[in-house]
């Protein structure tokens, strides 16, 4: 589960406040226009600024301390997920091992998480050679195949048309169900 308590931030002299809980296995999508606060209850959640006030808890964990490697979190952003000069394979491998030093069942697992958001066939190209919704497949893949509980999802499909970012929001509810992942997901549609 995850708990912001009283949560306060302030930016640009603006005080944002967030009190939110999210049961485990939940796909909860935060809606807004720009400047609402989404992107930055992400940052927060995610560690990558700290609040000035309240409390972010895992499973009633105080996680507010530690760095953002250190949560319990896969990030999905709307672009720049991928590492240009890596395949694929190893964009996906980095989900698993930051120096793509992967065990025979790692690499089975890069395969099937390929092959379960529809990127098998890619596996030895570069991301320049994919399609903006291949490569955001690819980037799921890669949170798929980590071992963490909750994804964060920073508007991830709003640059795509509206049948792919359909199809692959169906893909997000569907991978999150199966494995009983939890979702936290910025968008404006």
């Amino acid at each position: 589960m995850l708990v912001l308590d009283d949560v306060q931030y302030t930016y640009q002299r603006e005080l944002f406040r967030f009190d939110l809980e999210i049961k485990r296995g939940q796909i909860v999508s935060l809606m807004g226009p720009s400047g609402a606060g989404k992107s930055t209850l992400l940052a927060l959640v995610a560690g990558f600024i700290n609040p000035d006030l309240g409390d972010i808890l895992v499973d009633g964990t105080s996680i507010v301390s530690k760095e953002p490697y250190q949560r319990p979190f896969s990030m999905l952003f709307q672009e720049h997920n991928l590492f240009a000069h890596l395949s694929v394979r190893d964009n996906i491998g980095l989900g698993l091992h930051p120096g793509l030093k992967l065990t025979a069942d790692q690499k089975l697992l890069v395969e099937q998480a390929a092959k379960q958001v529809g990127v098998a066939e890619y596996l030895d190209r570069l991301p320049e050679h994919l399609s903006g919704g291949q490569r955001q497949r690819v980037a799921l893949a890669r949170c798929f195949v980590q071992p963490h509980p909750m994804w964060l999802l920073d508007e991830p499909f709003s640059a795509l048309d509206p049948v792919l970012r359909e199809e692959m929001l169906t893909l997000v509810k569907q991978l999150a169900t199966d494995r009983g992942i939890t979702v936290l997901m910025v968008t404006h549609h």
